[in-house]
């Protein structure tokens, strides 16, 4: 029983590190990392390709994208993520803040509150941005709406869920 358990204690250790080598290895790579289109590992290294662009003064050519990569310069890692635009102006919003399991994965929202600054990628475009937290304000539920018309939910409540704090919407701005 002893060598049983001793095996299975061994290979759960060598899991355990080829999953955490793996998610390092992600960090070294240009940008997230996406095996198939509908599944994407939403994390990944610098961005070390793409043509630097002035920001766009409307971003409604996105409005239909379903994802966009961006990139925190402090740490320096990237992810996919969902958008929204609203009166030609970028939103990005990232739930489930108040929990548990959202402070584990969703570190991002937290470092920029530190460091603002990101660079977004746009099929091989780059864009250097702000981001500013929204937590009251007229566009949260047009934002919210459109969100739930892309990806589902956003319905009644959504203002009170970026006012309470679950929700942490951000406008992307130009940096200066």
């Amino acid at each position: 029983m002893k060598k049983v358990l001793k095996w299975i204690g061994i290979s759960f250790g060598a899991l355990t590190l080829s999953i955490l080598l793996f998610f390092v290895s992600l960090r070294f790579n240009d940008g997230p990392v996406e095996f198939w289109p509908w599944f994407t590992i939403s994390i990944g290294g610098p961005f070390k390709t793409g043509e630097l662009a002035p920001t766009p003064a409307d971003w409604n050519f996105l409005k239909d994208r379903q994802e966009i990569q961006m990139q925190s310069l402090n740490p320096t890692t990237s992810r996919t993520v969902w958008l929204s635009v609203y009166d030609g102006r970028l939103f990005i919003v990232s739930g489930y803040m108040n929990t548990g399991i959202g402070r584990l994965w969703k570190q991002w929202p937290v470092d920029i509150e530190q460091d603002d600054r990101v660079i977004l990628r746009v099929d091989g475009t780059l864009y250097e941005q702000r981001m500013q937290r929204i937590q009251q304000g007229a566009e949260i539920v047009p934002v919210m709406t459109e969100l739930g018309r892309k990806y589902g939910g956003g319905g009644p409540g959504s203002e009170l869920a970026v006012t309470a704090g679950f929700v942490w919407m951000f406008e992307l701005l130009p940096r200066e």
